[in-house]
């Protein structure tokens, strides 16, 4: 655990050494670039050698991907209530994001020209979920909802196989739930590779999406221009901004939760004013852990990512969320609260408001995609929406007298940049009849 105390002035310059301390990991970056090398030139027999290497599983050619069979199997098998909850999480993930579509337009700008934008589905992606130990099924529908929903022709899952060489039953289920037929059991930066430049048996693809570990990110960056890249989002975090009003138990499980992800690199914050609310909630995390199955992972975490800052007042708690922009925020502080730190704090990926609202909501069931930027990208970029699963062209045309009112300023603009073939490019087709 570490503490730290905005009243030190070196408060900003100690969280940004320690924040950025892992934000590069050059070991990393030359094993990915070793992989995504061989699986460019070797394609399928790298993924096959790759997945035995690091999966321990023995692939054929034939079982990269996984038959209609297996996944329609899974879902008729599905335990009825699990079936349930999936369902009631994909069309609440669809509602929510039917709500972000954006809409094509038209309108006449000031030369009398017909200007707007459209909007199209990108053509095929590829959406990576974590597995093998830990089986991520709500990220099957936090992201392929999305991509089905802007209505993408072509969506190519990977994901990791277990120890025993198999896809956990309620992935498999989420997926064909969504109606995904087209399936890897390939995992890690070999799969980004894959999808990236193809392989025989997987086509490559136009943008890569879905969170993963350090090898998965790295990957993505490496291969980002080849195709594009949603985010690059890492190990979990949460800050729990609490005042006098926050149960301590709450405020403990909340960080537990996120702590609780296992990579090992997660980062949970706990920013109050109040030093009381503070101890009382550590004390809770040590209450809580010992009843939890992945304590042993918890407190390692805990060790080295648990950051409790005590803050002077508001405008400090501002300030410490806003530089940190952490991935998710809960504000476990009275209702009057709420609205004023939403409309400050400006850099959080997903914001939960109030004692009732826990991130694990965000999780599985809100509606919100739980994938969102971490390692202070909150500060530049977004959790994935449904645009991102879109790209937009921009429109323009002019009439006759819409391109005259126009000739004046072409024409400047080809003087003052010396580029007198733009400014032909309009005048020759006024000098042609009209139409």
């Amino acid at each position: 655990m570490k503490r730290f105390s905005c009243d030190d002035p070196e408060l900003f310059a100690k969280l940004e050494a320690d924040l950025a301390a892992a934000a590069r990991d050059l070991e990393v970056e030359h094993a990915v670039r070793e992989i995504v090398g061989s699986v460019q030139e070797q394609g399928d027999s790298a993924l096959i050698a790759l997945t035995e290497r690091f999966d321990g599983v023995t692939l054929s050619p034939g079982d990269i991907r996984l038959s209609a069979d297996e996944l329609q199997s899974a879902a008729e098998t599905l335990d009825p209530e699990n079936r349930c909850a999936i369902e009631e999480s994909i069309s609440s993930v669809r509602q929510f994001h039917d709500n972000c579509r954006p809409r094509d337009w038209k309108a006449i700008n000031s030369q009398g020209g017909q200007v707007g934008e459209c909007h199209y589905p990108l053509r095929r992606v590829g959406i990576y979920v974590p597995g093998g130990k830990v089986p991520l099924v709500s990220t099957v529908i936090m992201t392929v909802t999305l991509a089905k929903a802007a209505g993408v022709d072509e969506i190519a899952v990977t994901t990791p196989p277990q120890s025993n060489g198999t896809v956990s039953p309620a992935l498999l289920a989420a997926l064909s739930l969504c109606e995904i037929n087209e399936v890897y059991k390939v995992g890690g930066a070999q799969a980004i590779a894959a999808l990236a430049h193809g392989t025989s048996t997987i086509k490559a693809v136009d943008k890569i999406f879905g969170p993963g570990n350090a090898y998965v990110n790295e990957a993505k960056r490496q291969v980002f221009g080849i195709v594009g890249i949603d985010l690059l989002p890492g190990p979990s975090e949460v800050m729990v901004i609490a005042d006098e009003t926050a149960d301590p138990s709450c405020v403990a499980a909340a960080l537990l939760a996120q702590a609780e992800h296992g990579s090992g690199k997660e980062k949970v914050f706990l920013v109050s004013e109040n030093s009381s609310l503070i101890e009382r909630s550590l004390q809770e995390i040590k209450r809580q852990i010992e009843t939890l199955t992945h304590r042993d992972a918890i407190r390692g975490i805990l060790q080295s990512g648990l950051y409790c800052i005590r803050a002077g007042d508001e405008e400090s708690i501002v300030k410490v969320a806003n530089f940190i922009a952490p991935e998710h925020l809960e504000l476990q502080v009275v209702d009057e609260k709420i609205d004023r730190l939403t409309s400050l704090i400006t850099t959080a990926g997903a914001i939960f408001q109030g004692h009732l609202t826990p991130t694990v909501l965000g999780d599985f069931a809100a509606g919100p995609s739980h994938v969102l930027p971490t390692g202070r990208a909150s500060r530049f970029s977004s959790g994935l929406r449904l645009s991102d699963f879109l790209r937009r062209s921009s429109i323009v045309r002019y009439d006759r007298a819409a391109l005259r009112n126009a000739e004046a300023i072409i024409s400047s603009f080809s003087d003052m940049e010396n580029l007198d073939a733009h400014g032909r490019s309009l005048s020759m087709r006024l000098k042609k009849p009209g139409d």
